[in-house]
């Protein structure tokens, strides 16, 4: 039995007569056509969409954005793929409209309209909501890191840089003794040291640098600095990417959709959490909605802005301090009466504030009972101290009341969880994106911003189809 055998090469072949014939009406191509002709691209921010009247023309922005949502979608980021892309991909090619740019056209198109890829992404989060497709009740919101284009030996803090600096000086030393050492004996240095003259002075020139980094680093009043991208930082040793960004998203519970990103040098994600849930319920279009994040975002400050702002957060408390540290009572087995403000430990004994009626610079006052610490039998499960001391923001009342609701709705963690891990794990999975492409944090946000609408579009065109998307469009 032969194989299945293919057609020779030189076989004349009646072949369809025009590049349409080629894309079927379910094509994604033909919905990335609709969608960015439907936008105005000169509101939208994009450069050079009214060509100029001398000059040697240049190509449409609205072409070069349609290939660059392809090549997100398929996981084509690069410049020199997709100019590689408009000579052999025949979807390319009919979404082109067999234009080629070449890479460097590419490439600076994106760096030049970094900002706009926002404006876009935004613009597909309105097609979803005339579609229904965000739940606008309970958003997600959770960060992750993704690396930059800079490793970790051009990172410097100023611990790093003094330990290089003593390795240094402590090469530096140990090569001068030796050749004092050759000098008295009027011997010639060991043959493991040759080329003394040259190692010392590759140091002398290598220290010269680090003292360079260490004045730019007390100069930039920034706590690390970074040669080859300056914006970007070094992360968590747990988050295993050295040196990165903070991606934050927003993600509605309904279907998985990103309401809102953002990109952050900040290694920490506290503070970030009324940002993007205040900027996800703009995009929603909705005066209220309720956010869930995990304990990184707890914080105070960024809990009474969400409530200001119309945002519910739900946050749970972090299991840390030295009371959880030396499994001691918890500041939650004190319960504390508003009206009385007193706080009842767990043996029934009333804790008073030490500064009645005011409270410390830091918006915090201390609750103790000296005198029934010292005959509570329950001490030594309480405190190594002479007595417990509890300390207690003036609007803490701000967390006791996210507290009830976490009581009251525990299933919103378990929909935290199956919600904002979903893109995540798509765009570094499925996409492939674990790294950027581009140095700076404007060039890395739109950048990011691409990634996002390739992710809503996949997850939009999954739940109602090219022909649905195309029909939103024209309504």
């Amino acid at each position: 039995m032969k194989h299945i055998q293919g057609t020779a090469r030189s076989q004349t072949l009646l072949l369809p007569e025009c590049v349409d014939d080629y894309v079927g009406p379910d094509n994604v191509v033909r919905f990335i056509e609709a969608f960015v002709d439907s936008l105005d691209l000169t509101t939208t921010g994009f450069e050079r969409t009214l060509p100029k009247a001398t000059g040697r023309p240049g190509y449409n922005p609205s072409d070069l954005l349609k290939l660059y949502i392809y090549g997100y979608l398929n996981r084509v980021r690069s410049s020199r793929r997709l100019e590689l892309e408009t000579h052999r991909n025949l979807e390319v090619i009919w979404l082109m409209r067999q234009l080629r740019p070449d890479f460097k056209t590419i490439a600076d198109f994106r760096r030049e309209n970094k900002t706009s890829f926002r404006k876009v992404f935004r613009e597909f989060v309105v097609l979803c909501r005339s579609l229904d497709l965000f739940g606008r009740e309970l958003i997600a919101v959770d960060g992750t890191r993704l690396k930059a284009v800079n490793s970790r030996e051009r990172n410097f803090t100023k611990a790093k840089l003094a330990k290089a600096l003593a390795e240094s000086d402590e090469r530096l030393n140990r090569y001068l003794k030796q050749l004092d050492d050759a000098d008295k004996d009027n011997t010639t240095p060991s043959a493991g040291v040759d080329n003394l003259d040259e190692k010392i002075a590759a140091i002398k020139e290598r220290r010269a640098r680090l003292e360079q980094h260490r004045a730019d680093l007390e100069a930039s009043g920034e706590d690390q600095i970074s040669l080859t991208d300056p914006d970007a930082r070094a992360m968590h040793s747990s988050s295993r990417i050295g040196i990165g960004y903070n991606i934050q998203i927003a993600v509605d519970t309904k279907h998985k959709l990103i309401a809102e990103q953002q990109v952050h040098n900040k290694v920490s994600d506290l503070g970030l959490l009324t940002e993007t849930a205040n900027a996800a319920r703009e995009n929603l279009g909705v005066d209220h909605i309720d956010v869930v994040a995990d304990r990184g975002y707890y914080k105070i400050e960024d809990i009474e802005n969400c409530e200001a702002a119309g945002v519910t957060p739900y946050v749970p408390k972090p299991m840390r301090g030295s009371a959880v540290k030396n499994g001691f009572f918890t500041k939650e087995q004190f319960q504390y009466d508003a009206d009385a403000d007193v706080l009842t430990c767990p043996v029934g004994q009333k804790l008073e504030p030490k500064y009645k009626g005011k409270v410390r610079d830091n918006g915090t006052n201390i609750y103790v009972n000296r005198q029934a610490c010292k005959a509570c039998e329950l001490r030594a499960r309480c405190t190594n101290a002479a007595f417990r001391k509890v300390t207690r923001y003036a609007n803490e009342a701000i967390l006791d009341r996210m507290a009830a609701r976490l009581s009251a709705k525990p299933e919103v963690l378990d929909q935290r969880r199956e919600s904002v891990e979903h893109p995540f794990g798509s765009i570094k999975q499925w996409m492939g994106q674990k790294d950027f492409l581009t140095r700076r944090i404007e060039n890395v946000r739109g950048e990011f911003s691409l990634t996002a609408l390739a992710y809503n579009i996949r997850r939009a065109l999954t739940l109602v189809g090219v022909d649905g998307l195309i029909q939103a469009i024209r309504a």
